[in-house]
């Protein structure tokens, strides 16, 4: 367990180790070309150490009431441990861990196992999608704005949304890509949207209409976004849950700021201009990103509709997990331009920034 800092220092000093890799990076792609030795030797020597700081960081920190969600999990896990489990409802693969959990370890233990699936599943699906350049995804997945929050505090979701990208890596592979999204549905039952956005694309893998229904959603929400959001509360999606987070109070100590969100509709619609842009107007022809480029503007798509409920944000990361994914992945996968190497480095350091504002800057958002 890390206790060799103050509890209060903990997510800066997770966000600026972050932000000397991410400069680190930079600086190495701004010297060397993708087919490099150096380059390789650094994804070499920088990726798997990596990886398991992330996992060592997040599965050891202290369990501490900072982290909201956290000391809920803990008691949790106690309740397993002394043969009274709390109810948990639907999300029956994550009650199967924490049973797991609770006859092999403590609850240490227990927060460990959690950030290696949570972190592990990512390291997987970027070594399934990107082979030796698989820590440049990794990076900007873990750089991602929500992701440090969805490992300390919304677990069970976290872990459900690593598992849905590690599904999706296996899209060669049919029957086990479907085992392992609908384990992430049994993680947190929220995952249906993606995983039937996902599906949609199966049927109908046309990006241009869903981009026109995302730039659609937009002024849809601002002139009936009440409606919508009580229309999805009656829906009884992910049981009581979609109710609960659209139509409860927001609380001011974690939210600065509810209503129409600009601020966060930007940050998702670099997603739709990078698949836009790659698709449409660089000709990138790609089934498989068709399909991640389709359920995020379905997800996301979803998220503008109720973009005014108190606890939209949870609705958010539904997309926003795959957003890197979204953005790198075709400048990972085919030469574009003629610096791309440098190019890549610049568009992961400005990712980043957004992360680095919103969660050191400018707190309480």
């Amino acid at each position: 367990m890390f206790d060799l800092f103050p509890i209060e220092d903990y997510s800066s000093i997770y966000y600026n180790i972050q932000f000397v890799v991410i400069l680190l990076t930079l600086l190495h792609t701004q010297l060397f070309d993708y087919t490099d030795k150096a380059t390789h030797k650094y994804l070499a020597i920088i990726g798997w150490p990596y990886a398991l700081f992330i996992v060592l960081f997040i599965g050891l920190r202290p369990i501490d009431g900072m982290f909201v969600d956290m000391t809920t999990y803990a008691y949790m896990f106690y309740r397993e441990t002394v043969g009274s489990p709390v109810e948990i409802g639907s999300d029956i693969a994550f009650a199967y861990l924490l049973k797991f959990s609770a006859n092999i370890t403590n609850e240490t233990g227990f927060f460990f196992i959690c950030a290696l699936l949570y972190i592990g599943s990512l390291v997987i699906a970027c070594k399934n999608l990107f082979k030796s350049y698989w820590i440049y995804c990794f990076i900007a997945l873990v750089a991602s704005f929500s992701f440090y929050a969805y490992g300390v505090n919304g677990i069970r979701n976290g872990m459900a949304t690593s598992l849905f990208i590690l599904g999706i890596s296996y899209h060669k592979k049919p029957i086990v890509s479907a085992i392992i999204i609908v384990i992430s549905c049994l993680f947190h039952q929220t995952m249906y949207l993606p995983t039937i956005a996902y599906l949609v694309t199966f049927f109908h893998n046309k990006p241009k209409i869903y981009l026109i229904g995302w730039l659609a959603a937009i002024p849809i929400s601002l002139v009936f976004g009440n409606f919508f959001v009580g229309l999805f509360s009656g829906l009884g999606f992910a049981d009581d849950r979609l109710s609960d987070y659209l139509l409860s109070e927001a609380n001011s100590s974690s939210f600065s700021s509810t209503g129409f969100r600009w601020d966060f509709l930007i940050y998702g619609a670099t997603g739709t201009f990078a698949g836009w842009y790659f698709i449409f107007k660089k000709g990138f022809k790609d089934t498989f990103y068709n399909r991640i480029y389709g359920t995020y503007l379905i997800a996301n798509a979803f998220w503008i509709l109720v973009i005014t409920a108190n606890f939209s944000n949870r609705f958010a990361y539904l997309s926003w997990f795959m957003l890197a994914v979204v953005i790198f992945y075709p400048i990972l996968k085919k030469q574009f331009f003629a610096y791309q190497h440098q190019i890549f480095g610049a568009v992961l350091l400005l990712y980043f920034l957004f992360t680095y504002t919103m969660n050191l800057l400018i707190p309480n958002i």
